[in-house]
Formats: structure tokens, sequence, C-alpha cells
């Protein structure tokens, strides 16, 4: 797109036709241009010579010294002069009225650019001369005020290109140093400081410094900033011009990128930009710059959002909605008039609420504001795929709210919609929402705020103007005096007349009256005159209002009162009869579209208007691919002329367009189709060629190359012709007649050491395209160094974000040999830094360069290479950008599923009506080969392979002729060829795919299944079983059969033997498909599957009598309990079951009951006792059934892993117990056994079972006893329970407070153990009775313990006994005492006691002794109640507070075994007393004389093993009572 430039006093005179304005276009002003005719003239001769003759005249211009003639030809070029000059005169005549009638301004803008042009080619021709730096454009003074930005600019030339460095006072110029100050540019060959808001400091002398190999060079100037007055400085305004305000009219703008067409979505947002270049470019003053939408002026807003700066314009649509679509031009004011650039916005429907529902309204207004009455309109969607609207929704809401009201209760089928019942003074938005029987559209956008007012109320304000400065207002009801009944209305009408409503209009009364002001509104079929009140309940404030429940074909009268506080007025005169009808329809179709090619992605389409218009808003336009039943949209608002360019086609394919015409009613019918049309651009001339180099020259003849034109016109170029002409004339040759199609061509007939200049026109249907730029002089030097000449035709394929394929020609001339390989060189756009991307050189003409920053342009050139060395650099190529095009496709490898054929085949993103598919291999093209057949269809290209084998093997690629580099390539290897030939094969030979192959099954009674699946088979399917080369058929013994749906044929075989053995296999057909599967039954395979039948036979016997439906096996019980379970079936009342293990019967409490279906043994307490074989049998009048259960090695694992899982999940968090011992945890839980895999940790190190750390358990909890703990125990403890999935674990930990605690009663425990264990006590000797007759001696022996030695006192009766001749008391070695009496009497008998006990404590026991005389009969020995031997304990340290254990667990005591032997009695005891001797000792019930006091703490359950509690201290009570020795 090109900008648009108006000179000003031109803007009146210039008429312009703009056949695409709607549309990316750009307007122009240029200059008329004639055509150069290829046949030459006498008239056109002496123009040339004249052009030449002012050219020669230039005293700028410095002859060269390739131009210096010899004397012959200095002689000759005399005599051409001499012709030349006698025409002299009347050329400058002719030159001053040229000059005169175009203005010298644009003459010397014309001046300029031949200059510049001849000063390129002076440039190009002098690219390989080294030169010094030199300024053609030196710096130059300024002046400037403080605060403003100077600007120092330079050109310089130089080969190589110098480098420039910026010094200020002699110190290098570093904008890093003050980040903002400086600013060092290099554009366009000009070299510029820029220093922003100068400073008075800044004033100094700059200098550019130029450096390049062959010199240096230097450009001074000075910068002087000064200061205004009253700075702080002095002014010296004197000697510096005052600076004039610059207008931004004043600037230089020329725009550079400019936006294109762009598509939005609604609720999307989108940002156009233009950039430019802004001569001077201040930072404070941008251009001025419009932005208008269909040649409206828009204003910035919340939805229009405009930025001017930083070299660009932009316009920002942050909330998009289809009135955003339109038409958007950037207009900037220049120095030269206006830049102006145009292209249109698109805005699609977002997604619909619900599918099938219509697209939102647009365009909604308010017009006819009111007081308390608005109307309503918009334009109607367009309606593609979606059904018809059925009407329209109209909401409100009032400024400031988001609360939406719906204002009219079924849809309205227009366009417009009165709202009444509006407040008066409030202000309001309004929205629409189509209706469709698919649902309701997305609202519109809201519409612009109004305020509900009465409009007449300013018509009653008169205004007088006194003296033209003042303003008097008097209103009308000043002028009436004073009323107060207002009169009646007039002119009563309806001013909206439609289907489903009628607005009625009248004038407001006059006199109206001061007191507010309302109507009362009648109505009454016409000619009957019975009036009915209309707004009974609605005060009317506004003269209009809208009446909806008429009914349809009545016609209607109407009247309005005025009424105020005051009363009412006489009605007015009755409108005129009134019926509800839609004034107008829809209008009629739009004639004849017709569609015409436009640019390769639109196409211009043009319609006539419809005959019947009726108030048009516009048209939409939808398109259609051919082939394609589905139409889309091409415009989303009515668009208001009758031609349109639909954008964002695909390049190549074809459509058909229709139009429709939209009005206040809706949508027209669709006009008819357009013819179909292919989407390619319009046909012109061909662009110039370009890029012109020489190949080769021996010295009487050049070769040329060129570069095809970047734009073909639309049709393929097909002629090149070429003019040369010698560079010291202006006169130009033609040298070829006929036309050159190739893009070479060997110039013959030159003169050696002339240095001629060529130009190259290209040409297609459309006719001679423009001709190129004259190339650089190339001077006719016959070429004779010994390496290759430049290679030329640079192009590129394939070009994608990362990579691309450079390709290239073969030089023409090759050297002193053949050319070997090629060096490619490469650069990123604008360096001259290059790259040589292989280290050896290339013997093939193409290069896959990889690894390129997506984005990023890049230039290559390329050297060729022989035995002499590296030939002359091609030129640089074009630009290339690495980003793949636009829906890029890439080659597709596959194989025709109808004929089996292998091909490749690429379909283009991108094609016109003359692009080619060009298939390469190895980037050689194919052409007419007889192992391909290339075909073409709309977009795709297939490339068959004929036969292909191995030779196929290969890159291939492709390319699409007059495209924006369409191409793609595709490596066949051979694994890929491989598999492909497979399915080719497959597909020529079909075959029935089978699913499963042939296989066997065992069924029920031992029947054996041979089956297989095929994918799909047909009703006319056939096949056959085959076993050992023997067909099988289906009968007696064998049932064959097929299932179309499920694709299985099978065989049974119902008695399966070892005849039987063998392979078996399947044939199929079905249509030209074939298909056979084996197998094979022998050997072990055929072993295993006879004993498979043999099992299901006789399990089929099993089951007709009592079976086990299910064989016995396990079940753990959330008690723990491990249950053996069995299902049985085909069972009766008389079928018996029993239970065995090891052969042994097991006779559980609750006897199985059979007839359940289950029975269950259950076995508490599980552990290893448990194992061995059980046995579970069944058994009636019909048989019997046996199930074994070995309970062993992993059957046992999984059985205590089944218990730990519902111990560990039951298990407690771990307490702690202290003990006379030490301290220890414990874990309480349903059921603990050893068996089961638990692990004790302290600070996560597993602890092993030893005499510090003692494991141990009962069935209710697992322990850990810290025998004698110290600090090295303190720590975490943790426990382990792992039922093999997975670990139950819990913690306790023992350390700081809680082992004090714990501590401190673990050494009260001991000490009271140690008491306990010491403590004075009778160890055994004593019984609880003694009988015996008088006269005889009575000896009670005891032996006694205690550590130390224990005191011994006897007691008769509670009396302490004194030894004396009766009685004596004795007490031998501190272990043995005795109590003897000598002759016992009657009066001996009673209670006897002895009191053992040292500083620990001590023990009392009691004795009965009963004397009877000489032949009485011996009494009978009367034990009582017992009483327990009290001990006496020392008194202790008080015990620390309660430890945090939940079950205290007592502390059993050890009594030590007396020492020595007990002495034997003198005299035999009493029958009773051997009864009671017999007692186990290890019960003994003591007595006691004192009670035994209460333990402070209740004494929990027991967790030692021995549940039965601890040991009682009491020595044994039922022993023979030891009596000295006789003597």
């Amino acid at each position: 797109m090109a900008s648009k430039v108006i000179p000003w006093y031109k803007k009146k005179r210039v008429s312009q036709v703009q056949s695409d304005y709607a549309y990316h276009h750009t307007k122009h002003v240029v200059k008329q241009q004639q055509t150069e005719s290829r046949k030459s003239s006498s008239k056109s001769a002496i123009q040339v010579q004249a052009q030449a003759t002012a050219a020669m005249a230039e005293p700028a211009y410095t002859v060269p010294v390739f131009r210096q003639r010899s004397s012959e030809e200095t002689e000759e070029y005399q005599r051409v002069t001499t012709n030349v000059g006698k025409g002299l005169a009347v050329i400058q005549e002719e030159l001053h009225r040229m000059r005169m009638a175009t203005k010298a301004q644009v003459e010397s803008l014309e001046l300029q650019r031949e200059v510049r042009g001849m000063m390129s080619k002076r440039g190009d021709m002098l690219d390989e001369i080294p030169k010094m730096p030199d300024f053609l454009v030196a710096l130059r003074p300024h002046t400037v005020w403080e605060k403003t930005p100077v600007k120092l600019f330079c050109t310089v030339q130089g080969n190589p290109r110098p480098i420039v460095k910026w010094y200020k006072g002699g110190a290098p110029v570093d904008p890093l140093s003050a980040p903002g100050k400086y600013k060092i540019e290099n554009k366009y060959g000009v070299h510029s400081l820029i220093i922003s808001r100068c400073v008075v400091s800044d004033t100094a002398e700059y200098s550019a410094v130029a450096t390049n190999p062959h010199g240096t060079a230097t450009s001074k100037a000075a910068v002087t900033v000064k200061r205004a007055s009253g700075a702080g400085e002095s002014c010296h305004l004197g000697l510096v011009p005052h600076l004039t305000v610059i207008h931004p009219s004043k600037l230089e703008v020329s725009l550079l990128d400019r936006f294109s067409v762009s598509f939005g979505v609604e609720g999307g947002s989108i940002s156009l930009v233009c950039t430019m270049v802004v001569v001077p470019d201040l930072p404070n003053l941008p251009p001025l710059a419009q932005w208008y939408r269909d040649d409206k002026l828009l204003k910035p807003s919340n939805l229009v959002e405009m930025a001017v700066g930083g070299s660009a314009a932009r316009l920002m649509l942050p909330h998009l909605a289809k009135d955003d679509e339109g038409l958007y031009t950037l207009r900037i004011f220049t120095k030269d008039g206006t830049a102006e650039h145009s292209a249109y916005l698109f805005v699609s429907d977002a997604p619909p609420s619900a599918a099938g529902a219509p697209g939102a309204p647009m365009s909604v207004k308010a017009y006819d504001i009111n007081a308390d009455y608005v109307l309503v309109a918009w334009k109607p969607p367009n309606t593609v795929n979606e059904a018809p609207l059925t009407g329209y929704f109209v909401d409100r809401c009032e400024a400031g709210s988001d609360s939406w009201v719906q204002s009219n209760d079924a849809p309205v089928k227009v366009c417009k919609y009165p709202v009444h019942g509006l407040s008066t003074g409030r202000s309001y938005h309004f929205r629409v929402r189509a209706v469709n029987s698919a649902g309701i559209s997305r609202p519109s956008r809201k519409s612009d705020k109004v305020t509900a007012l009465d409009a007449a109320e300013s018509e009653r304000l008169q205004v007088i103007k006194i003296e033209g400065k003042y303003d008097i207002v008097i209103r009308d009801d000043d002028l009436e005096g004073y009323v107060t009944i207002p009169g009646e209305p007039t002119d009563v009408h309806a001013s909206e007349v439609f289907k489903s409503y009628v607005v009625l209009s009248w004038k407001p009364p006059s006199p109206r009256g001061r007191a507010p002001l309302w109507y009362v509104i009648e109505k009454c079929i016409a000619g009957t005159g019975a009036w009915q009140r209309i707004n009974a309940s609605v005060k009317l404030h506004s003269p209009r209002y809208p009446v909806f429940d008429l009914q349809d074909g009545q016609k209607y009268q109407f009247r309005v009162y005025s009424v105020n506080m005051h009363g009412s007025s006489e009605a007015s005169a009755s409108s005129e009869p009134v019926q509800k009808v839609d004034q107008d329809g829809v209008p009629s179709a739009p004639g004849q579209v017709v569609a015409t090619r436009n640019s390769k992605s639109s196409v211009f389409v043009q319609w006539d208007p419809p005959k019947q218009v009726k108030n048009l808003m516009g048209y939409y336009i939808d398109g259609r691919v051919v082939g394609s039943k589905e139409w889309f949209p091409c415009n989303h608002k009515p668009f208001k002329h009758n031609r349109f360019v639909v954008h964002g086609l695909i390049p190549g394919e074809t459509y058909v367009f229709r139009a429709q015409a939209a009005n206040v009613f809706g949508l027209s019918e669709e006009s008819q189709e357009s013819s179909p049309i292919a989407v390619e651009p319009a046909l012109a001339t061909p662009s110039s060629p370009f890029g012109i180099t020489m190949l080769s020259c021996d010295g009487a003849s050049m070769t040329v190359a060129w570069k095809s034109p970047k734009h073909c016109g639309g049709s393929k170029v097909n002629a090149y012709y070429i003019d040369k002409r010698n560079a010291d004339t202006l006169t130009w040759k033609e040298v070829n007649l006929v036309a050159v199609t190739e893009r070479l061509c060997t110039v013959d007939s030159l003169t050696e050491g002339i240095f001629y200049e060529f130009k190259v026109q290209a040409g297609n249907l459309a006719g001679v395209g423009v001709p190129s730029a004259p190339s650089a002089p190339m001077k006719c030097e016959a070429w004779t160094m010994e390496e290759p000449g430049p290679a030329y035709d640079l192009s590129f394929s394939e070009v994608r974000g990362h990579s691309l394929v450079i390709l290239w020609k073969a030089p023409v001339y090759t050297g002193a040999s053949a050319v070997s390989g090629y060096l490619v060189d490469m650069a990123k756009k604008g360096s001259s830094e290059f790259v040589t991307l292989t280290q050896e050189a290339v013997s093939h003409r193409y290069l896959q360069v990889s690894h390129l920053e997506e984005g990023q342009t890049y230039v290559f050139r390329v050297r060729a290479v022989n035995a002499n060395g590296v030939g002359k650099s091609s030129q640089v190529s074009e630009p290339v950008c690495a980003r793949a095009l636009p829906g890029a496709q890439e080659i597709v490898a596959n194989v025709d599923g109808d004929t089996g054929d292998i091909f490749l085949s690429l379909e283009a993103c991108e094609i016109c009506e003359t692009s080619k598919f060009v298939w390469s291999k190895n980037y050689k093209p194919i052409g007419d080969c007889p192992r391909v057949e290339v075909t073409t269809k709309g977009r795709t290209s297939r490339m068959t392979f004929t036969h292909p084998d191995k030779d196929d093997l290969g890159k291939y690629s492709v390319v699409v002729t007059d495209t924006d580099g369409v191409s793609a390539s595709h490596t066949l290897s051979e694994d890929a060829l491989n598999t492909m030939l497979e399915l080719s094969q497959a597909i020529r030979h079909p075959i029935v795919p089978l699913k499963h192959g042939l296989n066997y099954e065992i069924l029920e009674k031992g029947h054996v299944r041979f089956w297989l699946q095929a994918v799909k088979l047909s009703p006319s399917v056939s096949y056959r079983f085959i076993v050992n080369d023997k067909e099988v058929t289906s009968g007696e013994g064998h049932k064959i059969s097929h299932d179309v749906a499920t694709g299985i044929i099978q065989m049974t075989v119902d008695h399966f033997t070892r005849a039987n053995e063998g392979t078996y296999t399947v044939q199929i057909h079905d249509g030209k498909a074939k298909a056979q599967s084996s197998l094979v039954l022998v050997g072990d395979v055929f072993k295993a599957a006879l004993k498979e039948a043999e099992f299901q036979r006789k399990e089929h016997i099993r089951k007709q009598g009592p079976h086990f439906s299910e064989y016995l096996y396990f079940t753990v019980t959330e008690d723990c309990t491990v249950m053996l379970a069995c299902k049985v079936a085909n069972v009766k009342k008389e079928t018996t079951f029993h239970w065995y293990k090891e052969e042994e019967e097991i006779v559980p409490e609750t006897p199985p009951n059979v007839l359940s279906g289950a029975c269950a043994l259950p076995i508490a307490l599980f552990s290893r006792k448990d194992q061995g074989v059980f046995k579970a049998t069944l058994g009636d009048d019909r048989g019997k059934d046996t199930s074994l259960f070995d309970i062993s090695g992993q059957v046992f694992d999984d059985i205590i892993n089944a218990l730990a899982q519902n111990a560990g999940a039951s298990a407690s968090e771990l307490v702690m117990q202290c003990t006379p011992e030490g301290i220890r945890l414990q874990c309480y839980m349903n059921y603990y056994t050893e068996e089961m895999k638990t692990v004790w940790k302290h600070k996560e190190t597993k602890i092993a079972s030893s005499e510090k750390m003692r494991i141990g358990g009962t069935a209710e909890m697992a322990w850990m006893q810290i025998c004698d703990p110290s600090d090295k125990e303190k720590g975490h403890y943790t426990i382990e329970i792992s039922d093999g999935v997975q670990t139950h674990t819990r913690t306790f930990d023992l350390s700081g407070q809680a082992y004090t605690d714990a501590y401190e009663e673990y050494l009260r425990l001991k000490a009271a153990a140690f008491a306990e264990k010491n403590r004075g006590r009778v160890v055994g000797g004593l019984p609880d009775v003694v009988t015996i007759m008088e006269q005889k001696s009575l000896s009670l022996t005891c032996t006694v313990w205690g550590e130390p030695t224990p005191e011994v006192t006897w007691f008769k009766n509670e009396q302490e006994v004194c030894s004396t001749e009766h009685t004596k008391v004795t007490f031998d070695g501190g272990k043995f005492s005795s109590l003897i009496i000598n002759q016992v009497t009657p009066e001996d008998s009673g209670k006897y006691s002895i009191n053992v006990r040292n500083k620990y404590g001590g023990e009392f026991v009691e004795i009965t002794v009963s004397v009877y005389k000489h032949g009485e009969q011996i009494p009978e020995a009367k034990l009582g109640q017992p009483k327990s031997a009290t001990p006496a304990v020392t008194p202790v340290p008080p015990r620390s507070p309660a430890l945090p254990s939940k079950t205290p667990t007592p502390s059993k005591s050890q009594t030590p075994a007396p020492p020595g032997k007990t002495p034997t009695p003198a005299s035999t005891p009493a029958p009773s007393m051997r009864s009671q001797a017999s007692t186990p000792a290890s019960t003994p019930v003591p007595k006691s004389p004192t009670p035994t006091p209460k333990s402070p703490t209740p004494t929990p359950k027991s967790p030692t093993p021995n549940p039965r509690g601890v040991k009682s201290p009491t020595p044994p009570r039922f022993m023979k009572s030891p009596t000295p020795p006789r003597k």
C-alpha cells in the first residue's frame, strides 16, 4: 500500500476514481508518465540528446577515469557534439517551457531523483575499488536553546565502508555514560548524533571521525547552547534569532509499514498501527493524525484509544463489537498536504450462547427522545446458516447501573421499538437481543447514554439579545398569562405504523399553563364513536405513545386530552383512521452478482441494487466454496454500497457469492449466486526484473543473468527483452527482437574495453512490463582468471521457522578447471559479516541451512570452487525471513487404499491460476520420468511411483510456482518404502484380516472348541476345517458354524481323545480375499489340552453329586479368628460333612449346616501350632467330594499377614508401664502372636531381644521391656507391624519429663521390690492346725529367712512365749526357729503364732494347736477362714507423682529358696496334716493378724505372661511341721 500526498495547490483540482475505496487501498496523486516506445524516432532521439546535453552541462560532473578517450575517440566525440549543439537553443527553450508548466519544485525533485540514481550506479561500479573515507556531507554548526534537542549528521563514503566515531572536545562520546542523553544512529548511510535536552555545558566542538583500512577523515562542527533571559545567565538574544513555533502540519511525514486488512472477533481487541518517518523528529511535537471509520471522524473514548508517538500512529479497539467493522482511514497532515492510508476491519460474531442462536444486532441508537418515551432502532444481524429471526428483545438500564430490564414481553419483528414508561430526567442505555427458534443471541453493544427530557420544553423558550451582549430568556408561559385549564392537543396522527404496534404523535396544547401537564388517550373503532381510554394507569408526559393492543384488520381513531391539576381540556380532533399493517416490507433481492479477480486472497464482488429499495440499511454478502453446502458471511455489518471486496479467502480456491439487502423489516431473499471464480490476482503486466549480473565475458560478448519479477501480474512470465547501451551514451539499443524465455542471455557484437549497461523487461499475457533499473556499468573484457565465475540465480525453498534450503545454478565461466564444489556464506540482514556455513565445499547445488532464528532475516551468497581456488562471489541473495508460510503443509507419503499405489502428495496452502507443481529428486527436476506419474487436482499434487524399488530412495521436493514460496520436501527411506510396499501388497492382494488366529478352548463336559475371529465377514463367506490333511465336516462328534456379526468361525469336538492329536487348519474365502490359519496341537501342548479336557469331564461327573462349588479357603474375622470356609452345592438333608486335621476328625462346637451352602471352621488364637493339612469331606448316597487345605509355607504366611493387617489396624498407641525391672512399652491390639512380623526400633535402629531389651507379648498386646534404664535409652521408640503390604507404625517419645517421671517410678518400684525380697518371712515348715495327744511333745519348727537375719518371736493367744522347761524357744543359725512343748497338756491348746521381722519388714504366721486325752476320739480339724500372712513393710520414701502410663503392672516377687534342708520332724503328724500337706505349695493361703493396706492406685489387668496374677509371697502353708529329731 502506498501513501497519498496532496499538495495544497492541487487539492481542489484533483479528481480521482476509487474502484476499491472501501477496502485495503492507498490514494495516490502521481505525475502522468509516458510509456517508452520500443520503436525509435527522430523526435525521441532529439529529446534524448537534449537531456544528455543538459546532463553534461552540470558543473559538478567529473569525467571518471574509465571514460577518458584517446585522440581518435575525442575527434569522433567532438563531431557528435557539434551536431548535437545545433539544436541546443530549441531544446533549452522547450525545457524552459516544461519547467514553468510543471513548477520548479517538481522538476527539482525529478532531477534529484535522477542524480541519486546515477550516484547509486557509480557507487555500485566503484564497490570493488578501495577508497579512503571521504565526507560527502560534512557536519554543520548549530546554535540552539537550552532544553531543546540538536541533531548532528553527516554522510561519508569509502571502501570498505568506514566506521564513524563521535567525539566531544576530543573525548569520545559514550551513550552509556549518560543514558538517554546521546543517541547515535546510522540509517541509510547517514550517520547522526542526537543530543536530547541540551544544557549549556553541551556547548563544545563535536567531530565525526571516519576510519577504514585505507585512511581516516574528520569532520568538525561547533554546537552553541543558549539560555533564555531570566534563567540565571546572561542572554544574547541579539546574537541568536528567535526560534519560531513549528506547527504539526509543517512536518514532513512518510508512511512506512501500514496496517493491512484485519480480522477480529466480538469481545476481543485489536490494534491498527502505521509506522512513519517524521522530519524533523521532535519528541514534544508529534504529527497531527486523525482516524476515521467509514469517513466519520473518531474521537477517543473507552471504546477507542489513540496514540501518536515513537514514529508510529496507533488505534486500539479494546472491546470489539460488530459496530466497529468498517473502513478505517489514517490521515496525517504533512508539509505537502496529507498522507492517508485505509484498510478494512472485519469483526465476526462471537460464539453463540446456544447452538444455532443468531448473531447479535448492532448500531443500537435512540431517537425521538421525550420525557418518558424513546424510539430505539438498530441494524439486523446476518443469518447465513442459522434459523430465520423471529424478533428482538429490547433491554434498558439506568446509567451507572448494571441491572438490565426487558422492555417488551413479546419479540418485536422490526428493527425499531418505542420504549415508554421512562422516568423524566434519568439517563438510560439500551441494548437489543435477537431471537430465533434455536435461542437468544448475545446482547448488542449498549447504546450511548440518553436522558429522558421533554423535547418541546426548549421550544417554549425565547431568547432576546440586548445590545448584542445580554440574553433575556422568556418562557411561553410568561406570555400566555395565567392559564389554569390547558388547551387541547392538535395534529393527532400515527407517526409509526407497524404490524406489532402503532406510535401516536401530537402537538402539545397552546396555551399550556404553568402546572405540570399530562395526557389521556382514547381510542375507538373507526365509525362507532365508542371511545375507550388507553392509558388509564399511566400518566403520559410526552406527546408520543405506542399502542400495542390493536386487533388485526380493524381501523381505529384516536383523540387526546390535556390534563393538569386544574382539570382536563377538551378532546382533540380525532385522528385519521389507522390500521395496524406494515407500511413497507423487506426489500426485494439484489440483482445479478458478478465476482472478478482482485488479489491472491480477495475477490471484487458487485451486484445490481434491488428493484424495490425501501429504505435500505445496506447489504450482506455471503460466500461458499464450490462443492461445499456451507455458506459463510463475508461481512458482519450492513455495507451501504453495491460493490465489495471479500478478503481472507484461500488462494487458488474457487468460490461463489450471493447478496442480501437489509432494512428495518429484516433481510431480503438471497440473490442468485455468482459464477464460480478462482481466487487469483488481477491480470496485469509483470513488475520489472532486477539483479542483473554478468556471468562471463570473452571480449566480444557478455553473458548476463537476472532475477524474475517479484510480481508476475497474474499470468506466467513468458518473455524477456534486453536492451543495452554504451555507458558513455544515453541511447538504448535492443539486444533481442525475439523474446527470451530463460533468465540468461549472451549479448554479442560488443567492443572489448567498453563499459556497457543493460536493462530487462518482462512480458506476460497482459503485455510487456516496465523495464528494470539500468545495471551497473560492465566492462567488456575477456575473463582469463583460473578460478570459476560467480554462481547465479540464488533461490530458496522449504522456508520454515528454523531452516531453509538454498539453491543456485552453476557458474557459466568455469575457469581453468571444472567446478568441484561450492561454499555458501550467510549473514543477517543489514550486517556485512558473512559466515561460511560449510567447512568443505559441497558438490551439489543446494544446501539445507538449519539452526536459524525464527523471524530473523538473512542474506546468502555462493562461491564456486575448482582446483585453482575459490571464485567470485555470487550476487547477495534477496533477504529471506525464517518463518513458515501460514498454513504451510508437508509432503505426505502414503499408499492408495483402492489401487495400492505408493505416492507422495502435497496440498498447497496457496495457489493461483498459473501455478505449477515442480517435483524434484535430490533437487533435480524429475520431468517426464517413466518411474513416476504426476497428477494435479485443485491445490493437491500427487506423484505416484509406477514400479517402486530401492532406486526410488532419496529426497523428493516440490515447489509451487507463482506463489510466495510454497514448497516442501520428504526423504523416502528404505524402511518407509518397505513398510509401504507391504501395505501395497496387502491392498493389491487382499486377505481376510484376522482379529484372532486359530485357537482352542476347553469347554464344560470336556468338549474342545477350535475357533478364529475375522475383523469382518460377508454373508457369502465360505470356509473349511482340515485336520491332519483331511477335511472335517459338521456331523457326528463335530459341530461347525460361523457368525457374520462377530466374524467367528468355530468347530466343536465332543469327545477329545489321543486320536485328535495333529494339525488343524481353517481356509477362508470371502470374495477376492483369502485367509488361512493353522494350529499345531502335538506333543506337550496336546497333552496339556487332553489333560484339561479329561479334567473337565471329571469335573462334570463330580458335579452330578454333592460337591464343593468353592474349595477350602481362609478368612480372618474382626476379632482375629481364622475361619476355614468352603461352599457346597447339590446337597440335600442327608448329606454329611466332616472336618479333619492330619486325618484326625475335628468336631466343632456348632455342627456344619450343608443346606446353607457354606461351612466354616473357626480357629481361635491362631499360631504356629495350627499348621497342618485340613480336610473337609462331603458325601451322601450320590457320591463323595473332598477338599484339602494345607496351612504351611506361603499359606501360613498369608494367614499371619491377614492377622497382622487386622492387628495393625486395631493397634493402640504405645503406652508406658514401669516395673521393678525397668520401663515397659506396651501396644494393645485385637490379637498378637510372635509369628507376626513385628519390629521394635529405638531412634530408627532395630532392637534385638537381649538381657537389656526384652521383647515379648501376650494374646492381647506386644511389649518391650527396658531393663535397668539409663540415659542412653532415652529417645523415640517405634513398633512396626507389617502385613506384607503395608506397615502399621506406633511411636512413643521416651525423653524429657516423660523419661524423668518414668525413671523415678522405676526407682520407687525397684526399692519396694528389694524390700519385699529381703524382709523377714517364714519360708516353710509350719502347718495351720496341729492335733496332738497329751503327754506328747510338740515341736513347731520352721525355716525363716531375711537379710539381715530377722528377729523371731513366738506368741500364744497373742501373748509372747518365753523359754521355760515346759516350753522351749530356739533359733539356730538364724535360719531355724522352734517352739518345743514337752508333755503337752490340754492347757497347751490354743492359737500360737510366730512373728519374723527385720528392718525391711516381717511376717506373722498363726498355728492352732488342739490337745486331746488318751482314748478320746481325735477331734476333726477345723480350719475356718484362713487368713493370709501379713507382711509388715518398712516404710520407703514417698513415690513420685503418678506416671502417664495407663496400666501399671505389679511386680512379681521372687522368693529365694531357703538354704539347707528342712529338719525332719520327730513325730508323725496327724492324717489331717498329711492330707493338707498335699495342697500345692505354689498357692498358699496365709493368714495375717493385721488387715492388708489398700493400694493407692487400682491394680490393672496384669500384662505379664501369667494371667493369674503375682505369686503370693507367703511361704507354703500345708506342709509337714518340722520336728527336731529324737534324741
